[in-house]
């Protein structure tokens, strides 16, 4: 009875720890969002003398209205959707036919395409930037929508994804329903991707993210303003405002461009749990 009293209290104790572990990094964490938000919302004026305090007074909304005053930003904000919903769509579809052929399909040379995938994880981004810029400008397609999603819809990772969820559905279900004279798609279209559903609402919400905060290859591929995404523009303007206008609407900028995936994570954040303790029971 001690000994089991002793390891009850020991586990208390670590569980406190850690949980006062978690709470000390997640204050950090917001530490310099709660500054960012405070400096977005005091005048310029007051900034220029200090930026200390997490507290915005005097108030004022005039970063943001200035910033909504800009033409070209509601355009920007409409590429940046466009090209986040139909890159997360067109992942979400490859994704999950792919990893359904790994994980349950017999073909030829299936071992070596999934040693390539792999191998893709391996490869950073900016290793095929060069080749992909010569690609996509040698047939004519910077500056569109194209351009802009179709070089990030083969995901290895979100193939992967989907290959071990796919993997861990047993196989009685589909043999139940082959017995039932259901074809290969059949299954997968009505019993492989319901079951899927956290798992592709896990994968959907990190791509939109990414697709969201992307810069880089917006900033290489769209070179006209017209085409800008949200954030490739709303950083071509900032050195502008850190002189003219001030550090206030440089804040602004950054809370207007986060705003949406944070709206975004909180509505679906259920799902991003269930997915991620989904992995992690697998």
């Amino acid at each position: 009875m001690m000994v089991s009293a002793r390891t009850s209290g020991l586990r208390r104790v670590t569980d406190l720890l850690i949980l006062g572990a978690t709470i000390a990094f997640a204050i950090l964490w917001l530490v310099p969002v709660i500054w960012v938000v405070a400096m977005s919302l005091k005048p310029n004026a007051e900034l220029m003398h200090s930026t200390a305090g997490f507290l915005p007074i005097p108030f004022t909304l005039d970063n943001y209205i200035g910033l909504l005053k800009l033409d070209t930003v509601p355009r920007w904000l409409m590429h940046s959707l466009i090209v986040s919903v139909t890159m997360t769509l067109m992942v979400l579809f490859v994704s999950s036919m792919a990893g359904y052929a790994f994980a349950r399909l017999e073909f030829p040379f299936k071992k070596t395409l999934f040693m390539a995938m792999v191998a893709g994880l391996m490869v950073p981004e900016q290793a095929v930037f060069i080749p992909l810029h010569t690609m996509v400008s040698g047939w004519g397609l910077h500056n569109t929508h194209f351009a802009l999603v179709m070089p990030r819809v083969a995901v290895p990772i979100g193939v992967f994804l989907m290959m071990q969820f796919f993997r861990s559905v047993p196989k009685e279900l589909e043999e139940a329903a082959a017995i039932d004279h259901a074809s290969r798609l059949t299954i997968f279209l009505k019993i492989m991707l319901p079951l899927s559903i956290p798992a592709l609402t896990t994968l959907g919400l990190f791509t939109f993210i990414f697709a969201w905060n992307d810069f880089l290859w917006p900033l290489v591929s769209a070179t006209k303003a017209d085409m800008y995404t949200v954030t490739v523009g709303l950083a071509s303007i900032q050195s502008n405002f850190a002189f003219s206008e001030g550090l206030g609407q440089v804040m602004a900028s950054a809370v207007f461009a986060s705003l949406p995936i944070v709206l975004l994570f909180l509505i679906f954040q259920r799902f991003i749990v269930a997915g991620v303790a989904m992995s992690a029971g697998k």
